[in-house]
Protein backbone atom coordinates (compact mmCIF):
# COMPACT_ATOMS: atom_id res chain seq x y z
CA UNK A 1 0.00 0.00 0.00
CA UNK A 2 2.74 2.37 -0.90
CA UNK A 3 0.81 4.89 -3.01
CA UNK A 4 -2.53 5.23 -1.25
CA UNK A 5 -3.05 8.77 -2.56
CA UNK A 6 -3.74 7.55 -6.09
CA UNK A 7 -6.47 5.08 -5.12
CA UNK A 8 -10.03 5.46 -6.34
CA UNK A 9 -12.94 5.44 -3.92
CA UNK A 10 -13.73 1.85 -4.90
CA UNK A 11 -10.13 0.77 -4.31
CA UNK A 12 -10.12 2.52 -0.93
CA UNK A 13 -13.31 0.75 0.07
CA UNK A 14 -11.85 -2.60 -1.03
CA UNK A 15 -8.67 -2.07 0.98
CA UNK A 16 -10.65 -0.91 4.02
CA UNK A 17 -12.77 -4.07 3.86
CA UNK A 18 -9.64 -6.22 3.57
CA UNK A 19 -8.02 -4.53 6.56
CA UNK A 20 -11.18 -4.91 8.62
CA UNK A 21 -11.30 -8.61 7.78
CA UNK A 22 -7.59 -8.99 8.60
CA UNK A 23 -8.18 -7.37 11.98
CA UNK A 24 -11.11 -9.68 12.74
CA UNK A 25 -8.91 -12.66 11.93
CA UNK A 26 -6.08 -11.35 14.10
CA UNK A 27 -8.45 -10.85 17.03
CA UNK A 28 -9.69 -14.42 16.62
CA UNK A 29 -6.10 -15.67 16.50
CA UNK A 30 -5.26 -13.68 19.63
CA UNK A 31 -8.19 -15.22 21.46
CA UNK A 32 -7.02 -18.70 20.56
CA UNK A 33 -3.31 -18.26 21.18
CA UNK A 34 -1.34 -18.46 24.35
CA UNK A 35 2.07 -17.21 25.31
CA UNK A 36 3.48 -13.74 25.73
CA UNK A 37 5.39 -13.78 22.43
CA UNK A 38 2.30 -14.75 20.43
CA UNK A 39 0.21 -12.09 22.15
CA UNK A 40 2.85 -9.40 21.60
CA UNK A 41 3.29 -10.29 17.93
CA UNK A 42 -0.47 -10.34 17.33
CA UNK A 43 -0.89 -7.06 19.20
CA UNK A 44 1.76 -5.43 17.00
CA UNK A 45 0.08 -6.74 13.85
CA UNK A 46 -3.30 -5.45 15.00
CA UNK A 47 -1.78 -2.03 15.72
CA UNK A 48 -0.19 -1.92 12.25
CA UNK A 49 -3.46 -2.90 10.59
CA UNK A 50 -5.32 -0.27 12.62
CA UNK A 51 -2.87 2.44 11.54
CA UNK A 52 -3.37 1.51 7.89
CA UNK A 53 -7.14 1.36 8.35
CA UNK A 54 -7.23 4.78 10.02
CA UNK A 55 -5.15 6.30 7.21
CA UNK A 56 -7.37 4.84 4.48
CA UNK A 57 -10.61 5.83 6.22
CA UNK A 58 -9.31 9.38 6.63
CA UNK A 59 -8.36 9.47 2.95
CA UNK A 60 -11.77 8.09 1.93
CA UNK A 61 -13.60 10.62 4.13
CA UNK A 62 -11.61 13.46 2.58
CA UNK A 63 -12.46 12.17 -0.89
CA UNK A 64 -16.17 12.00 -0.06
CA UNK A 65 -16.19 15.60 1.21
CA UNK A 66 -15.01 16.94 -2.17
Amino acid sequence: MSNDNSLSLSELNDRIAILQDNMRQLVEQAAGSSGAQDEERTSERIAQQQEQLDRLVKQRDAMLKK
